[in-house]
């Protein structure tokens, strides 16, 4: 995994601070204080490409959903091809609760 190079007690705190909010509301109020609204952009926007390149989309339908570059659609698509899984595992589970 390529994180494993950050693994390590700063890196801790951020994801137990994630998983200790309870609701979306307590996630707008973090997110709106640790990230620029260009980082939660990027990282929202990556997530939605995911999501439709799994639904089989094509690169120019991404491209114009979501405004991604075929840079990002291309690096999403490494991901999760040859990736940990993340996208994956985290899509699967949004499925399942709608």
């Amino acid at each position: 995994m390529q994180i494993d190079k950050l693994r390590g007690e700063q890196l801790d705190q951020l994801f137990d601070a994630i998983l200790s909010l309870d609701n979306r509301e307590e996630c707008y109020r973090f997110f709106d204080d640790i990230a620029t609204m260009s980082e939660i952009h990027s990282i929202s926007q990556r997530l939605q490409v995911a999501k439709m390149l799994t639904q089989g989309n094509t690169y120019s339908a991404i491209e114009k959903e979501t405004k991604a570059s075929t840079a990002t659609i291309s690096r999403v698509r490494r991901c999760i091809n040859y990736g940990s899984d993340g996208y994956s595992m985290v899509l699967e589970r949004l499925n399942v609760e709608e």
